[in-house]
């Protein structure tokens, strides 16, 4: 079959095989290790608890919406069952807040607990209203942004790319110094949604089954330490270790190991002014 070929077919075969792995390698693997929530079955359904101030509801709405879009999991808005001022977590859901968290730094913040080093138990996610009352922040390019990558890391995601300065890739999940995507720093794609790298990523995550769930009030997620999962993440001081980024890159991962798999890790986005 191969004598069929002539040189030209070869020739733009080569070149379509070199274009599909650029292709691919602008779209890396971006799951955030092997965290994921148990379930034993797809599609589940994730509870995302309003704790978020005025002004801030319809920006977890549309992300709710946006991540309800991929084919394994689905999202629904539900009643906050925690304080936003320190924003404690909730066994088996995600607690969405805001505040004005004060001078501290970062913009937000999301945290998960996980047991047997991959599964997640319990999720928050937190605003800080510090920034996002100053003009830079207090847009709905910036909070749709935000909300939608800080909510998109308690499923299991990293980012796609992590150097502010780049070009848009068309979604949350892609650092920015412009969201919109119009202020001709970015590129033209705006950011503040997940694209279909996403959801496929999403896919891969949740193509296995587990034989129990950490989805809703389980056993399972109940099998935390006490002091793990009743610790509440009010700042440096919770987030133990650094383990990847710094201040200086615009983003911090920080794990605080309670031994046996068990383990809260806080994901950070800082203030511009607190990165080049």
């Amino acid at each position: 079959m191969f004598k069929s070929l002539g040189r030209r077919t070869l020739v733009f075969t080569a070149v379509a095989l070199a274009a599909f792995t650029l292709a691919t390698a602008a779209y890396a693997h971006h799951s955030w290790r092997k965290y994921h929530w148990a379930r034993t079955s797809n599609p589940f359904t994730i509870k995302l608890g309003n704790n978020l101030g005025s002004g801030w509801s319809t920006y977890l709405t549309q992300a709710s919406a946006d991540w309800s879009q991929s084919s394994v999991l689905d999202t629904t808005v539900v009643a906050g069952q925690s304080n936003p001022t320190n924003c404690p977590p909730t066994l088996g859901r995600v607690e969405v807040c805001s505040a004005n968290y004060g001078a501290t730094g970062w913009l937000g913040i999301a945290s998960i607990w996980t047991s047997g080093n991959a599964h997640i138990a319990q999720g928050t996610v937190k605003n800080n209203d510090y920034y996002f009352n100053q003009a830079r922040y207090n847009t709905p390019a910036w909070r749709q942004f935000v909300t939608c990558q800080e909510v998109g890391h308690t499923f299991g995601l990293v980012h796609q790319d992590e150097n502010f300065n780049n070009t848009n890739l068309g979604t949350c999940m892609d650092y920015t110094n412009d969201p919109t995507g119009t202020a001709g720093t970015n590129g033209a794609l705006n950011n503040m949604h997940p694209n279909q790298h996403d959801y496929d990523q999403l896919l891969s995550i949740y193509t296995h089954l587990d034989s129990s769930t950490t989805v809703g009030q389980s056993t399972a997620a109940a099998n935390m330490p006490p002091a793990a999962l009743d610790i509440i993440i009010e700042g440096p001081g919770q987030w133990g270790k650094l383990v990847r980024g710094g201040r200086d890159k615009g983003y911090s991962e920080y794990e605080l190991d309670f031994g046996g798999g068990n383990k809260v890790i806080t994901h950070v986005i800082w203030a511009s002014e607190e990165h080049q």
